[in-house]
């Protein structure tokens, strides 16, 4: 019903305030000026004249001249009451006024003249009510409350006005059934409220009328410049609209987004504040509890009780947003309805004051006001959706900095048993910390679906009731069985992902053993058997994601292809059920919106549900781990108050055999028989540490590990703790520290002794605690060593000077401020060591554990270390109590107590002349092990012995590092290279590059497809979206066609009954012939699309595999492991799992919003005009939000890695954490990398907010203006209303598309990032495999004698390196045994390497029987040598596996090969014996141990050709004698190279190799080299007697 017929005599109507109709009423004042309708509206334009009049010269003049009293660094302080309800009261008033205007167009559009009165005052209302807010806001924020005054007689006027308007309309009897009174009393209500809010606040504050106002401090938050995050802050309209987020957005395409771009978190928000929540609601529960267990229900109840409450207004918002989703499909009805209506227009029957009055019914009836109403109500439903989203996120985000500050602090209480035992270990905590914690944040983020969900489908099959009947449920009922479908494929989904994380899981330990002991297996030849392992499990792998592909597959096909089946239903079973069917354009295409509507709910479903039980698994996890067990509280050690008279006895006993005061030590020699003093310590002051009667284990039902343990440690001295390999030593220590279980026994602390703890009562101080593994930070070498001590410089320069680290600090890039990576990996373990030893000497505590400090270093250094470090430093100078365990049994003499240790337990304990009294036997063993003086070394050669084959491999491995760098960065694309390297003259094309698609990669990408499914891929695509389009112009055609008929035979205008009646059979076959296709097509799409990503991930990583594998080893010492490792971690699962998803969202998001844009421009034509701006504000919105998302996103990925870091890094070296009592600064470290990361997130969140939220106004602009045009082209020009129905159909799905093609695109961006990178390691260099001689001409038992030339040889590692070795001549001949020794850095692993081929030998050549090794396959003279490595190497599997992984010996020869290397008795000794289990690395081993398993797997080889590279430097002397005797014994009919450590292993070969610089010094048999007595070698054996 609309007034089509009117649109003529509009164009002669003239304008007036009161209108020109020929009766007088309007302007009859005969009852009073009040009792005229046209008086009234004028005087209520008085008050918002008024307002307009005096706030525009204050806010666009004035303004500028205003200063704050406050001075704060964001102008976003609201602080007035009543801030919030007064914007959304103005809302409110700004909606009604629009109704207002639109009332009195539609009314005044019945009269013969235009009356403005009806709507001018309504106009002028709304330009003052958003001068009101924005004068209030600009008032509020500059903190200028004096203008208020303005704004209170405004709204006073403004009520006064309206209420008596709204009194003549009662006095008139005008009443409820007219709008116009219905808006009348709705205004003066409104204006009445916000007149009270403005006079509560100047009651409130005292402002105004008051002499002195109540003072109002800003925010701490505001006063700080770091807070950037304003959203709490900020007003309505700009946390609804993120307008705030404007600048930040614009500027991140002129700037890069950094950390310190995006600030600090607001106090609310941070990891502190929410942790302090849910520790309360944590305390609340328990208290509550019945049990003291912690179970998953009282967790679940600790989350509700803290974090609750914003879920519940995120869930209010969800509702509220679903509920006005509905309106899309009601006013298409309605519009559509209208348009079809050949009836004559309505008028109105009510005329009063001279105008006419119109109902809601009346004023609903008009097209026009639907389309506004449309427009408004998906402005609000889209603002609900986005507030609901946001609210979701951060309370899952808040709610994740909880949890990772709890899981946090329960590791630091965390017993060691738990992860020595492997109960827990750092990836299990690590998943707790990066899965479990954001599966919890996303439940959050998704439960108001919970809720809002059954509301949406209850309301939605409702309404399709309503408009088709029966048949509605029948199409319902159809998704309805659908969707258990859906749910079954999505748990198939689940299983297949989990399924496909555990083989991944397997298969990165395995690539990452791999990467970790390239080295050996290249040396060894097991690339292949390892390459093999990796391909299995990566076959495995992609079994999974064949079925993951598949189940995607059928996800998308449903999601597609369920809407059209119901909607095919739906339309058959209601015409064939009803012979006079409506099947009106309005019915159906309302009906094909709901559909739309009612398949959302139940796809999300499925992924709500699985996010349920993810996160009861995730609290399951959790609820575990809160209650693992703890380590014992300080109550478990004594602290003795020790009787303080005895503190000088001490002092006058002799207890020091030796004088550390001069540089001469006393010699075993020197040790007189004489019966000595007994030394005895008494529990005075003279006594630091005492264990009486300990029983110690690593798990409560294990038998213990330290029995009888009856020890005393003085006071100021050192103690030393030696023994065997794998006796206890190491676990004493932790046992003292109270890292180990107790059975029985006491630990005391001497209170007295510790200045720090004596207010602490039972707890003990710090100890400077130095691991026998490095436990390092990935920061600074000064961080690590000062260890957040305040810094000293001259204290610092010591401790360098002591552990001779001047000359590598000199090497790195950036000194002492280097970053020395994860672990220290930059690093070589010996510098690895001296920094952890470092750490402890800096440290100002009172008592340091030493755990073996000189298992890495050569004696030179580690005698340096011991003189100047621990002696001097430490003993001498501050007098500190000092325990060292050491193999070194050359140091005993500097010992002031000695506590040997055998299995377990303690064997002796004293001084060294105690022990020689009482244990005669064990002190000639010592003596007998060492047989040599310790003498002082000379100057010359301590000086000429630091490390240099250290500095030199961390010298060479910074220089090909650099150089590795820029030839990857030359494969890089120009923008990466660019913005890598250049931030001057070129930023601005940088910045150009940044804003750009890597399009390269997106054809790379492609390209792998395929010639036969690529195409399948593009026209499946075009194909599916043009039928789809079809089936909906097909459907507009029917249903025009069907209501043109049925309007025909209710005007009588058909002439016969074949005419009167409209035959759908037709029509029904066509709709179902182009529903089965697209049904088959969206099948084809999703299938190809799933196809294209596995085939393409297939070949990718087959790709990288073989190329790293193959690559020479400057490349894996040039790159950080970590780099090569997330090519094959997050890189290949972003292109297994989240490209192909990412790129069919994409392509369907792209092709939908260009046929919907197509569709609307077919209907309306004048549309693409309107189009042109839009396009032009989208263009830009997407550029700028592509270039923050990228960046943010990075961001949030970046800040994520040191969190997960300080996880690991704490979980590693909780030992020394607690010995340090460091616990608090880790903790304050571990918030701020939190706060870091969180607030990453929330500007990613806001970003995405702030893109979506425009997206929804763009898309909500194209309604209106696609409904304006449709109705405007439906009234004047004919246009049929089916199509109409279509084109607004079209509208409302748009704003969905183009939010997500945007989303889409900036995922697209940063995961084509994986395949670049990927693309870019492709291109590294490879060995050559391939030899000059085929295999078949090569002997089988070759090398069978062992005979060795070497001809000129000259070896370098890299072209751009100097040459290690130069023209090196040597003649080994079958069967010798040749020992090589040298200063660090000689050449001596040099030497050995280019047996091997694996440096670059560029001059000379090597002979081995007869045969040129460069001519030989690669793979085959790697296989023939054996090798034995300083650094012992383990892969995880079987003790069998780690010795013959070639599975070519019988057990015989494996458990030869074990005696051999003294370890027959350990492995029988294991459950499983040969097939017992071999942790990641060889953990559960001792580091000794290790290395003897590497021994026994090069005597399992049984070469012809073994090279000892420095193979006994982990293990203890008398362990090491015994090797070297069966080594000469098992090995005497072959060639055997030493390169010795220690330089008396070699004392027995045959012949003796002296090197330095890269050359051979001397080269004879030890007896004639030790003739002469000032040679090299003589001077060595000198030194390391």
């Amino acid at each position: 019903m609309m007034p089509r017929h009117n649109a003529g005599p509009i164009i002669t109507m003239s304008l007036s305030f009161c209108g020109n109709d020929n009766d007088t009423a309007a302007y009859n004042v005969d009852s009073g000026v009040l009792n005229n309708g046209c008086f009234v509206d004028a005087l209520n334009v008085v008050p918002h004249v008024f307002l307009l009049f005096i706030t525009f010269p204050i806010l666009f003049i004035g303004w500028g001249s205003q200063s704050s009293k406050v001075h704060i660094h964001h102008s976003t302080w609201l602080h007035f009451p009543g801030h919030n309800l007064r914007w959304i009261l103005t809302f409110i008033l700004l909606f009604v006024l629009v109704c207002e205007i639109a009332e009195g167009i539609v009314s005044d559009g019945f009269t013969e003249t235009r009356h403005l009165h009806l709507y001018m005052p309504a106009g002028m209302g709304f330009m003052a009510a958003i001068t009101s807010i924005i004068y209030y806001h600009n008032i509020e924020t500059s903190n200028f409350p004096k203008l208020l005054l303005a704004l209170l007689v405004y709204w006073t006027l403004a009520f006064v006005t309206k209420t008596i308007k709204f009194a003549k309309f009662c006095e008139h009897g005008i009443g409820l059934s007219q709008l116009r009174f219905c808006i009348a009393a709705l205004l003066a209500i409104l204006y009445g409220m916000l007149l009270a809010v403005e006079v509560n606040v100047i009651r409130m504050r005292r402002y105004i009328f008051y002499k002195h106002s109540r003072e109002v401090k800003p925010p701490e938050d505001l006063q700080d410049l770091g807070v950037r995050f304003l959203q709490p802050f900020v007003n309505l309209l700009s946390k609804c609209t993120y307008w705030w987020m404007n600048r930040f957005i614009t500027t991140a395409h002129k700037r890069p987004i950094d950390i310190k771009a995006i600030g600090k978190l607001p106090f609310a928000m941070r990891a502190i504040t929410n942790y302090v929540l849910l520790k309360d609601a944590y305390e609340a529960q328990k208290k509550k509890a019945l049990v003291g267990l912690q179970d998953t229900k009282m967790i679940w109840r600790v989350l509700r009780q803290a974090f609750g409450r914003p879920i519940i207004l995120s869930s209010i918002f969800r509702i509220l947003a679903d509920l006005l989703g509905f309106a899309g499909p009601l006013c298409i009805s309605g519009i559509v309805h209208h348009l079809s209506d050949e009836h004559q227009a309505f008028h109105p029957q009510v005329k009063m004051l001279g105008v006419y009055f119109i109902s809601s019914q009346e004023f609903l009836s008009n097209a026009y006001v639907i389309a506004v109403l449309l427009f408004l109500a998906l402005l609000l439903q889209r603002t609900f959706l986005q507030a609901s989203y946001y609210v979701a996120i951060e309370t899952g985000i808040n709610l994740r900095g909880a949890i990772e500050t709890k899981i946090y602090n329960k590791i630091l209480r965390l017993s060691t048993s738990n992860m020595s035992m492997g109960e827990l270990t750092v990836g299990q905590i690590c998943n707790l910390v990066a899965i479990d914690t954001n599966q919890l944040m996303w439940f959050f983020f998704l439960s108001p679906n919970l809720w809002a969900m059954p509301v949406q489908i209850i309301v939605g099959v409702f309404l399709l009731y309503y408009l088709l009947g029966i048949s509605a449920l029948i199409g319902a009922t159809v998704i309805m069985l659908l969707a258990p479908v859906q749910y079954f494929v999505a748990t198939k989904f689940s299983h297949a992902q989990k399924s496909t994380l555990d083989y991944s899981n397997e298969r990165l330990r395995k690539t990452n053993e791999l990467l970790r002991g390239i080295k050996l297996l290249k040396l060894y030849a097991w690339e292949k058997i390892f390459h093999k392992s990796v391909e299995e499990t990566r076959h495995k792998e992609l079994t999974c994601l064949t079925s993951f592909a598949l189940y995607t597959s059928i996800s998308i096909f449903m999601n597609a292809a369920i809407p059209i089946a119901a909607v095919l239903t739906t339309f058959v079973v209601h015409t064939q059920l009803y012979e006079d069917a409506d099947l009106s354009p309005a019915v159906a295409f309302a009906s094909l919106s709901l559909f739309h509507i009612l398949v959302t709910p139940l796809f999300l479903l499925s992924s709500v549900v699985r996010s349920t039980v993810k996160a009861l698994v995730s609290v399951q996890k959790l609820s575990e781990f809160f209650s693992s067990e703890e380590i014992g509280e300080d109550h478990s050690r004594v602290v003795l108050q020790m009787n303080t008279e005895n503190s000088g006895k001490y002092q006058t006993i002799p207890l020091k055999v030796i004088n550390r005061k001069r540089p001469t030590k006393e010699g075993w020699q020197k040790f007189d028989p004489q019966p000595m003093q007994q030394i005895s310590v008494t529990e005075g002051d003279d006594v630091f540490i005492k264990v009486t009667n300990g029983f110690f284990t690593w798990t409560s039902d294990g038998a213990p590990t330290l029995s009888n343990i009856d020890i005393k440690i003085p006071y100021g001295q050192l103690t030393m703790i030696v023994g065997q390999v794998g006796c206890g030593k190491s676990s004493l220590l932790l046992a003292i520290l109270g890292e180990m279980q107790k059975y029985s026994g006491l630990v005391y602390w001497n209170r007295a002794s510790d200045a720090e703890t004596t207010e602490e009562g039972r707890k003990r101080g710090s100890v400077a605690y130095a691991a026998q593994k490095p436990w390092l930070l990935n920061r600074t070498v000064e961080e690590n060593i000062t260890f957040g001590n305040p810094f000293n410089k001259q204290r610092y320069r010591a401790v360098i000077d002591a552990c001779s680290l001047q000359p590598d600090i000199d090497i790195l890039p950036q000194g002492d401020q280097t970053q020395i990576g994860e672990r220290g990996i930059i690093l070589s373990g010996g510098q690895r060591q001296r920094i952890s030893v470092a750490r402890s000497l800096y440290q100002q505590t009172n008592v340091v554990f030493l755990d073996d400090p000189f298992s890495a270093l050569d004696i030179h250094l580690g005698d340096h270390l011991m003189q100047d470090g621990i002696l001097k430093m430490l003993q001498e100078e501050e007098k500190r109590t000092v325990v060292l365990v050491t193999h070194k049994l050359q140091y005993l003499p500097h010992a002031d107590w000695i506590i040997a240790m055998k299995d377990g337990t303690i064997q002796r304990e004293g001084t060294l002349k105690d022990i020689q009294n009482s244990d005669p036997d064990l002190f000639e063993l010592w003596k007998t092990l060492m047989n040599r003086q310790d003498q002082e070394l000379e100057k010359e050669i301590v000086a000429g012995s630091k490390t240099a084959l250290e500095r030199k491999n961390l010298r060479r491995a910074m220089y090909s590092r650099e150089a590795l760098l820029k030839t990857l960065q030359e494969a890089e694309d120009e923008a990466e290279d660019m913005a890598e390297g250049d931030d001057g003259d070129n930023l601005s094309l940088v910045l150009r590059e940044r804003a750009k698609m890597p399009w390269g990669a997106c054809g790379k990408y492609l390209s792998l497809a395929g010639c036969l499914l690529l195409p399948l891929l593009i026209l499946s695509q075009l194909f599916k979206h043009t039928v789809m389009v079809a089936i909906d112009y097909w459907l507009a055609k029917w249903t025009s066609d069907a209501i043109y008929v049925k309007n025909e035979v209710e005007k009588g205008n058909c002439s016969s009954t074949q005419d009167c009646y409209f035959n759908h059979s037709s029509y029904i076959i066509v709709f179902s012939i182009l529903c089965c296709l697209g049904i088959v097509l969206c099948l084809i799409t999703s299938i190809a699309v799933e196809w294209t990503g596995l085939k393409v991930t297939k070949e990718l990583h087959k790709s990288l595999l073989n190329k790293v594998i193959l690559a020479p080893m400057r490349f894996f010492e040039t790159t950080p492991l970590g780099n090569i490792l997330n090519r094959f971690s997050s890189d290949t699962n972003i292109i297994d799992q989240h490209i192909p998803a990412t790129l069919e969202c994409l392509s369907r998001s792209t092709l939908l919003c260009v046929s919907a844009l197509a569709v609307i421009s077919y209907v309306t034509p004048v549309f693409v005009i309107a189009l042109v701006p839009l396009a032009v504000v989208y263009y830009f919105i997407q550029k700028y939000f592509r270039v923050a998302s990228r960046d943010l996103q990075q961001l949030d990925d970046s800040t994520q890695l040191p969190l997960l870091s300080h996880f690991s890094e704490t979980v590693e070296g909780l030992t020394t954490i607690r010995a340090l009592r460091e616990e608090n600064r880790f903790r304050q470290k571990l918030l701020e990398l939190t706060d870091t990361n969180n607030i990453a997130s929330l500007f990613l969140t806001a970003a995405n907010r702030w893109l979506e939220v425009r997206m929804e106004y763009i898309g909500a602009c194209v309604v209106l203006i696609a409904a304006v045009a449709s109705i405007t082209n439906s009234l004047y020009y004919g246009l049929a209303s089916g199509l109409v129905g279509l084109g607004l159909t079209y509208a409302l799905m748009i704003s969905n598309y183009l939010n997500w093609m945007v989303r889409n695109l900036a995922d697209m961006e940063v995961q084509l990032g994986a395949v670049q990178r990927i693309n870019n390691l492709l291109k590294i260099e490879t060995e050559n495999y391939d030899g000059l001689i085929s295999p078949s001409q090569i002997p089988p038992n070759w090398p069978d004698e062992g005979e060795i030339k070497i001809q000129n040889l000259s070896v370098r590692y890299d072209s751009t390196l100097k040459p290690v070795l130069k023209n090196v001549n040597v003649h080994i001949s079958p069967g010798q045994k040749v020992g090589i020794c040298g200063r660090t850095g000689s050449g001596k692993s040099s030497f050995s390497l280019a047996f091997f081929r694996m440096v670059d030998m560029f001059e000379g050549r090597i002979l081995i029987d007869g045969i040129d090794i460069s001519k030989l396959p690669l793979s085959m003279l790697r296989s023939r040598l054996s090798i034995i490595l300083q650094d012992p190497v383990l892969f995880s599997g079987s003790i069998r596996f780690n010795l013959d992984p070639e599975k070519k010996c019988t057990d015989s020869i494996l458990w030869e090969s074990l005696e051999i290397a003294q370890l027959k008795h350990l492995v029988k000794a294991l459950p499983g014996g040969l097939d017992a289990t071999v942790t990641e690395g060889g953990e559960n081993f001792s580091l000794g141990q290790r290395q003897l398993f590497c021994l026994a797997r090069a005597f399992v080889r049984k070469s012809s050709v073994l090279i000892m590279d420095e193979a006994t430097a982990s293990i203890d002397m008398e362990t090491e004698n015994i090797l070297q005797k069966v080594v000469m014994t098992a090995f005497a009919d072959r060639t055997v190279v030493t390169i010795a450590h220690r330089v008396h292993t070699i004392l027995n070969a045959d012949l003796v190799i002296v090197m330095k610089r890269g050359i051979i010094l001397e080269y004879d048999t030890p007896s004639i080299l030790l003739e002469q007595r000032d040679g090299t070698f003589a001077s060595f054996v000198q030194a390391d007697k």
